[in-house]
């Protein structure tokens, strides 16, 4: 025997000992080998090694020329989690590291502890952290101290970890960038790092092989899109949550090779369910139908049911509550496998499962999607998009319920991925938490010099006994006032009808009526599901009846847990209650004790905006019905902008915040985010408030999000979106779309310029739209969506111009007959029946009686809008 063999042999001998001597160990670690691993100890000058593995070693030889005013110090408070924790690097200033890695897939993990450093107050640690060589947000004015305080983790105190997918190409270095973030109000800010790990994994682990043929194991979007949504490799995700059923989280030394952790699902679940741990061990696992790297076995080995054995259970729905940031798409991946000894063929074990409350699997079948074979690990993959406005956190749910048809009355599941995608500036950042209450600071009332003891003692005693009489005094003066205010309070209460069972709400009670919670439970049938009409960010909105169910309103209830909170819930009574226009949706009233925070308007008949333009079965609005209401909305909001006291910014101009009345009427709606600007002087002025950037993605002024400077040009550019939106039937933001076409503005840009304005166009649309009413519109809609406000129209003018397209379309003349489409004509919604759209009688904007055929010139402002 040659000594090649031998030492093969003595391999093979030395492997099987170890497995032996480890058998919780899973042999899937022995599966991949990355052939690139960086770990960075940042600021040190040594090598050093950890238990689970890692060889971390200096930085210095991958900081860039530019980061030579960057420090190395040692952490003051010393972590008791091992790691690259002893020091960090931190700046001032701008720094970045540059990384000679090849080609494909990477993990890029950062290693933060939230402590204070030699001159580096731990407060001051405000910063961004980008990635290239294209621009990738992974931070935004990330604040490391609040994060940790806020997301502490008693085993791992003060240790923030964030872990990225991302992909290099050919001939490509890695570069990251640490930002400070340096304004009036943290003058002192500094950027640090302790640990950074660059790990390249297989190729298509989450990426899609653009060469699959099979879709089915493709990620399917959750909605009523049904196409595929490929995870391509310019896309860079955040890994949110990566979580196993069982005991124990598995650590990354005993990961399949790419270090990776896997956490516990425990917190997360809010149902009941039963955890069964290594179950059927003697079944062998078979990687058939994904990678053995996929997971450690021991992740297919636990499971999650619902605990029925086979009896009927079916009282409750398996779920659980991911937060997330709002505004963003995530990749949701599921993971089975089948080794229940009852289930033995395939459909005697099958459920539904739910992403967000939606179906998306109507007949899950573990053991038809394994083909039949018990031990083989599936993945199933969705993409759900959660709206919002970047700027709160809402929970993405998974639910999970036994088919009634299925043998076996029952549900599980072996481990949860959820990861962030960019969105199309390349963000991954969320917002930072809210501070914690601040707690009460410690008074010591020892002291260490004994001789001066008594005397301190002493000192004390007068000292509480002076406090003491204070306080009861005060007490006493406390007590009476607050009975005082409460026979005031009381009689206000009576008088004006507001409430005060958790707090004073400034609101002009001649303008806004309070309901109690429990005429909301009677309006509502104790806010049945069945009187569920929407869903938003806010909670639910329900149809409800008041007074003895003569008057029918729309009751919108804060969600518990939503981050649209008492703030947002104030803004829109005080708004809304002030504010008298035939645009503008009208708030009847609300509620506010019990914890419950719940806003009763008009009921708006025909719903929003967006439900008749796209995802959604309703018929489609005619072309000149889409017309009418976009000067409805431009006339809601120019009366915000110029017809009160001081400027009323909106901030969230949006189809789907635009309602439809019975008369199809169109209306502004759901002012939470709305500002209040400057007086109003000359109609075109610029009112500029100074703000955190809130909004919704896709709709969001650049020169807003960019410079945090607001003004009511931010509602015209949002309006020119929606106008696109009108036009288009789509959404703004299509994360599947091809690149020239995931933003419609962009796209619509492209279009404009090339001359070829149909192809954005509704098919609904066919036909209906003159070529001179399309070329205006479109010029309407470019000119409000120019980089420089400034030089975009305002509301009132806008709402001149629409009138004007308008009367181009009703002057057009052997234009096709619309009858022909599946459109809405203008009739009274709940009756859903047709009506002709030669009759204009009930809305009036102000157009010329006779006709007048409109020249160019008229639109000379926005005949050649500028290019972005």
């Amino acid at each position: 025997m040659d000594t090649t063999c031998i030492r093969f042999a003595l391999r093979a001998i030395l492997l099987h000992l170890l497995l032996l001597s480890l058998p919780k160990l899973s042999i899937a670690e022995f599966i991949y080998s990355p052939h690139e691993i960086f770990s960075i100890h940042c600021g040190s000058s040594t090598n050093f090694s950890t238990r689970d593995g890692r060889n971390w070693t200096p930085d210095i030889k991958f900081l860039t020329a530019q980061s030579h005013h960057s420090f190395a110090a040692p952490a003051l408070t010393p972590s008791t989690i091992q790691g690259p924790y002893t020091i960090a690097r931190l700046s001032h200033s701008q720094f970045a590291y540059s990384f000679p890695v090849t080609a494909g897939p990477k993990f890029l993990r950062l290693f933060f502890y939230s402590t204070s450093y030699q001159n580096f107050d731990r407060t001051n640690a405000y910063f961004s952290v980008r990635f290239g060589p294209y621009t990738y947000t992974l931070l935004q004015d990330f604040n490391a101290s609040l994060n940790a305080d806020v997301y502490n983790d008693p085993a791992q105190p003060d240790i923030l970890f964030r872990e990225y997918c991302i992909n290099i190409r050919e001939g490509e270095r890695l570069d990251i960038t640490f930002i400070p973030t340096i304004t009036v109000q943290h003058q002192d800010s500094y950027a640090f790092i302790n640990g950074i790990e660059i790990v390249s994994m297989p190729p298509f682990l989450y990426y899609t092989n653009p060469d699959d043929v099979d879709i089915t194991w493709l990620p399917q979007p959750v909605g009523l899109n049904t196409n595929p949504f490929p995870i391509e490799n310019n896309y860079a995700m955040e890994t949110k949550y990566r979580l196993r059923v069982g005991d124990q989280e598995i650590p990354a030394s005993q990961d399949t090779g790419m270090l990776r952790s896997w956490d516990v699902d425990n917190k997360y679940v809010t149902t009941q369910s039963v955890l069964s741990l290594d179950i059927d061990s003697g079944i062998k696992l078979r990687f058939t139908k994904t990678p053995n790297y996929t997971a450690p076995d021991t992740v297919y080995r636990s499971l999650r049911n619902m605990g029925s054995n086979g009896t009927v259970n079916m009282g409750f729905n398996l779920t659980w509550q991911l937060p997330v940031d709002s505004g963003f798409t995530y990749l949701l991946r599921l993971h089975f496998c089948q080794l229940d000894p009852n289930i033995s063929h395939p459909g005697d074990q099958s459920f539904f499962i739910y992403v967000q409350d939606q179906l998306v699997e109507k007949w899950a079948d573990i053991l038809g999607w394994s083909d039949k074979q018990k031990g083989v690990p599936v993945v199933k993959q969705y993409v759900v998009f959660i709206p919002g406005n970047q700027q709160e956190t809402l929970n993405l749910s998974l639910k999970m319920h036994p088919n009634p048809q299925s043998l076996a009355k029952d549900a599980q599941i072996n481990a949860i991925e959820l990861f962030k995608i960019n969105d199309p500036t390349g963000n991954l950042a969320g917002p930072n938490p809210d501070p914690l209450p601040q707690s009460p600071k410690r008074v010591p009332l020892e002291t260490s010099n004994k001789k001066s003891h008594g005397t301190t003692m002493r000192t004390l005693a007068a000292i509480a006994g002076s406090v003491s009489g204070f306080l009861l005094l005060s007490f006493i003066a406390i007590l009476i006032k607050r009975r005082k205010n409460v026979a005031v309070n009381e009689s206000s209460n009576k008088k004006e009808g507001t409430s005060r069972d958790n707090g004073s709400l400034s609101v002009p009670t001649g303008l806004c009526r309070h309901f109690s919670i429990k005429e909301m439970r009677t309006a509502t049938n104790n806010f049945d599901e069945l009187f569920v009409v929407g869903v938003g960010g806010f909670g639910n909105v329900y149809k409800g009846h008041i007074d003895n169910g003569s008057t029918t309103v729309a009751i919108k209830r804060l969600k518990q847990g939503s981050r649209q909170g008492i703030r947002e819930f104030k803004n829109e009574i005080e708004m809304l209650s002030q504010l008298r226009h035939p645009n503008i949706v009208s708030l009847i009233g609300y509620c506010y004790e019990s914890n419950e925070m719940i806003l009763v308007y008009e009921f708006m008949d025909c719903g929003n905006l967006r439900d008749h333009l796209y995802d959604t079965d309703n018929p489609t609005l005619s072309w000149k019905h889409r017309l009418q209401t976009c000067i409805g909305v431009a006339q809601g909001l120019d009366y915000l902008h110029t017809g009160v006291k001081q400027v009323i910014i909106h901030r969230d101009v949006k189809s789907a915040n635009i309602l439809l009345d019975e008369k199809w009427e169109a209306k502004v709606s759901d002012f939470g985010l709305a500002r209040i600007g400057g007086p109003m002087g000359i109609s075109m002025m610029t009112t500029s408030v100074n703000t955190e950037v809130k909004g919704s993605i896709g709709y969001l002024d650049p020169e807003y999000y960019k410079r945090n400077i607001l003004t009511e040009k931010s509602d015209v550019y949002s309006f020119g979106v929606m106008l696109l939106e009108v036009l288009s039937g789509r959404h703004p933001l299509l994360h599947w779309e091809e690149k020239q076409r995931m933003s419609l503005v962009k796209w619509a840009e492209h279009c404009y310029e090339k001359g070829i304005l149909s192809e954005i166009v509704d098919s609904e649309l066919k036909g209906q739209i003159k070529p001179q009413c399309l070329h205006k519109f479109s010029e309407v809609a470019l000119s409000c969506l120019l980089e420089d406000g400034t030089q975009r129209p305002s509301m009132k003018d806008i709402v001149g111009m629409l009138e004007l397209v308008l009367q181009l379309q009703d002057s057009a003349v052997n234009y096709e007959d619309s009858s022909s489409h599946s459109t809405v004509p203008l009739s009274d919604c709940s009756e859903n029946t047709g009506l002709s759209t030669t009759s204009d009688g009930d809305r009036s904007y102000g157009r010329m009686e006779s006709f007048v055929l409109i020249p160019d010139d008229v639109f000379s402002e926005t005949k050649n809008p500028k290019r972005r």
